[in-house]
């Protein structure tokens, strides 16, 4: 795979992952989330992979956008790094939510496939639509 296909596929990974958040397929995230996934949020909380997949089992999340842009990727190898801004609205029990976030991933090639392994965000100013 040369360079190009790999950041095409990752982008590709990223923009699943997105996708996965609208619709609520656990499947997907688990599909795409390494094992030794770990994410660091806005607040500093550290989440594993199965508090991630518990979070987003309870059914009381709903998302209205759930998108990535901006992504830069760089690969070394088999890893590859993103650097992105994300959206997401939506509802979180009877919390509604909308905030923007620029984000870092990290994504491992492993038995022929793009996994999420670490991802952190830092929540930023909404800009006007």
């Amino acid at each position: 795979m040369t360079k190009q296909e790999k950041i095409q596929a990752v982008l590709q990974a990223e923009r699943d992952l997105a996708e996965a958040h609208l619709t609520l397929d656990l499947a997907r995230f688990d599909h795409l989330l390494h094992p030794d996934y770990v994410i660091i949020q806005p607040g500093g909380h550290v989440a594993g992979k199965a508090e991630t997949l518990a979070s987003l089992q309870t059914g009381d999340r709903s998302w209205e956008i759930a998108c990535s842009d901006e992504m830069e990727v760089k690969v070394y190898g088999d890893t590859a790094v993103v650097v992105g801004r994300w959206r997401g609205k939506g509802q979180n029990g009877a919390t509604p939510f909308d905030y923007s976030a620029r984000f870092l991933s990290v994504w491992v090639f492993e038995e022929g496939m793009w996994r999420n392994v670490a991802a952190q965000s830092t929540e930023m100013e909404l800009e006007s639509e």
